[in-house]
């Protein structure tokens, strides 16, 4: 990675306009160490960006193929370690071992957040990959509740905090690692295949689950054929640690290391909270509707349409498989669209669409035939495409790159910790004590307004350097610039 004495480019200042990133509502304090710099902007090789962003995109698929798996097996699950004659009572406990792991994941930020500012992103994001597969491994070799009792359900809970450790310093590290690498210019679209190597993830999770539902008997998916999707991990967490431990350092971590005479300085965790706490709550509200809307599609509905409206579950995880699809293959392009029109817009417009279509989309999916319940979910699933398009390049470019990678795992892990992982649970809940099947889109308008407050809160970060951060050029646009 290299760097050129050149002035730094107008892509460092607001378009014409547009409103300035200082005012009002910004989630960075008027400081040297949020501003943009003055040093001369770094020029970004296109061969290292593109690897950076492969490893990180191929890694996060990985790891949520992992954490995803659980969720499209969990009534399986359920009857393997929490016997009961309720469905109900074990579909609850099931996703209370799920919610369970989220329980740890802001410990796991406060570790692996710090420790990836001090010491580097590549390092830690190793580290993580390495303890989500051995989490997700070791669930295949226990035990069921006939074989071991008691202790089979809490060794699943053992291996689920793990797997919620280790992911408390994944999300932040990896849309951290993409952020610094990216060009100032095409941070959203760069940062977009994160959520695309996530959905390619969950793709992989719920098309093994789906096959084998179709191909396996209810007694044998019972008794061993639940097992193959976490005996996977293994294999898969050896090439995606493969794929990381290739990675160099990004050039905005690399240029503090340079400040110091060798390592980073320690940053106290207190400051990466109380010196961050606006940006801090912003956060928090940005990652509530993401997350909220996240879970609710992809871990809960295929859930929802086999336990509660009682659609066979090979018919409920096709039509998850296909909306998921259809994310994919938009997800780029809004990428790059919150690139041209900026990511408040793109964010905003998820919010309100939340909030009109939630209703509607549910009542097309629980009252109509299988048609409008794939067109109630691709509706809700080209919604989420506003979030996991914008929120990658959105969120980084709340904190300063010193404590960057510690800040956002700090503030995304609780917000998914308290709303997004235990999403499932409490709408299960929500049904059994109400009866009233409307619950998730209830919940989803809930989670649109906390989102839409803090869009309109945040400031505007398309095409501006990352706080506290150089300008970052494309290679060619340096050229022409110099």
């Amino acid at each position: 990675m290299s760097t050129a004495p050149v002035a730094t480019p107008h892509v460092a200042s607001p378009p014409a306009g547009s409103p300035s990133p200082r005012r009002t509502g910004s989630a960075q304090a008027p400081d040297p160490a949020t501003t943009p710099t003055t040093a001369p902007p770094t020029v970004t090789d296109p061969a290292l960006v593109r690897r950076a962003v492969k490893a990180a995109a191929l890694g996060n698929a990985m790891e949520w193929f992992d954490f995803g798996v659980y969720s499209y097996i969990a009534v399986t699950l359920g009857k393997v370690f929490f016997p009961s004659g309720n469905a109900t009572a074990q579909l609850l406990s099931t996703f209370g071992a799920f919610a369970a792991a989220f329980l740890v994941r802001p410990l796991g930020g406060m570790v692996f957040g710090p420790l990836g500012d001090r010491v580097g992103r590549q390092k830690v994001l190793a580290v993580t990959m390495i303890m989500m597969a051995a989490g997700t491994f070791a669930i295949g070799l226990i035990p069921s509740y006939g074989a071991i009792g008691v202790g089979a359900p809490l060794l699943l809970l053992a291996a689920r905090l793990v797997q919620g450790f280790s992911t408390g310093g994944e999300y932040a590290g990896a849309s951290t690692f993409i952020a610094e690498y990216a060009p100032d210019k095409r941070r959203g679209f760069l940062g977009s295949w994160l959520e695309f190597g996530t959905l390619a993830g969950y793709i992989g999770g719920a098309g093994l689950v789906t096959l084998m539902t179709a191909l396996l008997s209810s007694d044998d998916l019972l008794s061993w054929g639940w097992r193959i999707p976490f005996l996977i991990a293994g294999p898969m967490g050896i090439i995606g640690l493969y794929l990381r431990m290739r990675l160099e350092e990004t050039p905005a971590f690399a240029a503090e290391v340079s400040k110091a005479e060798s390592e980073r300085p320690k940053v106290p965790l207190r400051d990466m909270v109380t010196g961050q706490w606006r940006a801090l709550l912003l956060c928090v509200g940005l990652v509530l509707v993401f997350n909220v809307t996240d879970y609710m599609l992809l871990s809960y509905m295929p859930s929802y349409l086999t336990s509660e409206l009682g659609y066979d579950a090979t018919h409920g995880l096709v039509v998850v498989l296909g909306v998921m699809v259809l994310m994919m293959v938009v997800q780029p392009f809004a990428g790059a669209l919150t690139d041209r029109v900026g990511r408040r817009p793109v964010i905003a417009a998820g919010c309100a669409g939340f909030l009109a279509l939630s209703v509607p989309a549910l009542l097309l999916i629980r009252d109509g035939g299988l048609l409008a319940v794939a067109v109630g979910m691709g509706a809700l699933g080209l919604l989420l495409v506003c979030f996991t398009a914008a929120m990658p390049s959105a969120l980084p470019a709340l904190f300063p790159t010193r404590v960057r990678y510690g800040s956002l795992s700090i503030g995304f892990n609780v917000s998914v910790s308290l709303f997004g992982g235990t999403t499932p649970l409490v709408v299960t809940a929500l049904i059994g004590a109400t009866g009233d099947m409307m619950m998730p889109a209830y919940y989803m308008m809930a989670a649109a307004v906390i989102g839409g407050f803090a869009v309109w809160r945040m400031a505007e970060s398309a095409g501006r350097p990352l706080p506290g951060s150089a300008p970052s050029l494309e290679a060619e646009t340096h050229r022409e610039n110099a």
